[in-house]
């Protein structure tokens, strides 16, 4: 739920709460739990702290469900540079901490996609104990879903959809508390997350798209948007071995052939 059917920047932060309050309202018809999406259109009209405290209050107390409050950081998007009020992360982690504790009962959890793991591990501490962390950390879930004994992330996170074999696998070992299977699944499909996730972050899902289409899962590499040509041949290439390395190619065979014929039309097989 975000208020992307905006156009423009709205005039008041009541635009904002309204959007917000219409797609919450159109995620609870579908039987789901809202996810708040951060809003470039609170980001451009918020002054500091409180417009995002105003806004998001008055959301969390008509969803009328428990909701994610999701922080996607500005590597994501940098129409959401400076989210909560502050560049700074320290001040925003205290803006966002301090939102979630005067409504945790309206708060399922908090989906951080900032790509820092220490910044998670301390918000992990931070929250009240019954709010959920999803991690959305592409470059360290390994260790934020095992957790370090006291708390742990649940996996809410685009690599998954690059990785999803090894993850499902990789999961149920954890949930058999067969931590060095979990490890040893889940450790050698880093590679491949950073390097989709590699900036500028915002085109990983050219990857995730491209992994799809060799494993067969789509007919072809195109993407809305012409967004298919957001990385680069040897980013693609590098893609491929990496997957490959990590076992995430269910029929090799086809992978190859795919691989062959996207690098013809590039100019560049060999």
């Amino acid at each position: 739920a975000g208020t992307d059917q905006l156009t423009g920047v709205p005039g008041t932060l009541d635009e904002v709460v309204a959007a917000y309050a219409e797609q919450v309202a159109f995620v609870r018809e579908c039987g789901a739990t809202p996810v708040l999406m951060a809003s470039r259109h609170l980001a451009a009209l918020a002054t500091g702290p409180d417009d995002y405290l105003r806004v998001y209050e008055r959301v969390l107390r008509e969803a009328g469900v428990p909701v994610v409050l999701h922080w996607l950081g500005d590597m994501f998007d940098p129409a959401l540079s400076g989210y909560w009020g502050s560049t700074d992360l320290d001040e925003a982690t205290a803006t966002f901490a301090a939102l979630v504790h005067a409504h945790a009962d309206a708060v399922d959890g908090v989906k951080v996609s900032l790509l820092d793991a220490g910044r998670e591990v301390r918000l992990r501490e931070l929250l009240p104990p019954a709010v959920k962390v999803y991690t959305g950390d592409d470059y360290h879930y390994p260790e934020l879903i095992e957790g370090d004994g006291k708390r742990f992330s649940h996996a809410l996170l685009g690599a998954f959809a690059a990785i999803a074999p090894a993850a499902s696998a990789a999961l149920g070992r954890l949930d058999a508390d067969d931590r060095a299977g979990f490890r040893a699944i889940l450790d050698p499909t880093v590679p491949l997350s950073r390097h989709l996730f590699a900036p500028p972050t915002p085109y990983y899902k050219t990857g995730i798209a491209f992994l799809s289409w060799l494993n067969g899962r789509q007919p072809g590499f195109t993407m809305v948007g012409g967004l298919h040509g957001g990385r680069g041949v040897p980013h693609l290439v590098e893609a491929f071995r990496l997957a490959d390395a990590a076992g995430l190619l269910r029929d090799p065979e086809l992978a190859a052939r795919r691989m062959r014929a996207y690098l013809d039309v590039a100019g560049v097989a060999g």
